[in-house]
């Protein structure tokens, strides 16, 4: 068993005071509506042809978590890639990205972690969503989570829990370096655009910056230089306390791409620093042993 980083203990209050029963119990079709209009023309569209994909239930300690799933049909001992979403929840571009894992021999799980706390994939307006969902999710909370989507694939889903990764977006982006931090048998993480420091606060009592010598992981952070929501001083600063803690963990920019340039169905995206991106996803997980 992982011996949990006392930051995210599953006694912490924070996670005591806001564990209860799931509001979203299932995934639903399409695109989040907050973000529309999709740009169709550019979204990646990937097929299951070979492969199993869908919704799962993943057991929690209290009850069972919507999750999407997607991993090669045929063959056994997968390796592991926990796929964190942005703040709009498990919709369809997060699906594609577990599917395009699945297609390189991966099984991928994409939980998702609101489901306590409301449906962001039904609301319209980001501040509602950052405001009545995203506001009330605990760190310890969501490590929780995944902790129990590792415990489903490695008993249920035929996966290779010893070669276990982790990649989220945004929200997602921060969670990767934290759930790398809490659990040292990651094999490898790629954080996409995840914030590095914030003010803390009683759910999210560290953050990425704060964490930096305790990441035993290789996380490779990728980040836009013209991000407008994270300076490119705190991915100086992350990069900084990176080399100084002596990790295998490093952080590339982009210096002409903005925030979300990875999401091929917003007008954000950038064909040209997506497409390197997940190039140097796929090399870095084979590079640290997935």
């Amino acid at each position: 068993m992982n011996q949990p980083n006392p930051e995210f203990d599953s006694l912490n209050p924070a996670l005591k005071l806001n564990r209860r029963g799931f509001i979203v119990t299932a995934l639903g079709a399409g695109f989040a509506m907050a973000t529309q209009p999709v740009m169709a023309q550019t979204a990646v569209k990937t097929d299951t042809e070979g492969l199993t994909a869908g919704e799962i239930k993943v057991p929690t300690t209290d009850g069972d978590m919507a999750a999407y799933r997607a991993q090669p049909a045929t063959g056994s001992n997968f390796p592991v890639v926990l796929v964190v979403s942005e703040i709009f929840g498990v919709h369809e571009y997060i699906a594609d990205v577990c599917r395009r894992l699945a297609k390189l021999g991966y099984l991928a799980i994409a939980p998702e972690l609101f489901a306590r706390y409301g449906d962001p994939r039904k609301m319209s307006n980001v501040q509602e969503i950052l405001s009545s969902v995203i506001a009330k999710v605990p760190d310890a909370g969501v490590i929780a989570d995944l902790d129990a989507c590792v415990a489903w694939a490695g008993k249920v889903g035929g996966g290779d829990t010893a070669r276990l990764g982790i990649t989220g977006f945004c929200w997602g982006g921060r969670i990767t370096w934290l759930y790398a931090a809490h659990n040292p048998k990651v094999k490898a993480g790629v954080a996409w655009y995840g914030k590095i420091d914030s003010p803390a606060t009683e759910l999210s009592p560290k953050h990425p910056i704060d964490l930096a010598a305790q990441i035993k992981p290789a996380v490779l952070g990728l980040y836009g230089g013209k991000d407008q929501g994270i300076p490119v001083d705190d991915v100086e600063a992350m990069a900084d306390a990176l080399k100084k803690a002596g990790a295998k963990s490093q952080v590339h920019l982009y210096p002409d791409a903005g925030h979300a340039f990875h999401a091929d169905y917003r007008p954000t995206y950038r064909k040209a620093e997506a497409d390197d991106g997940w190039k140097r996803l796929q090399a870095w997980f084979k590079a640290n042993g997935l």
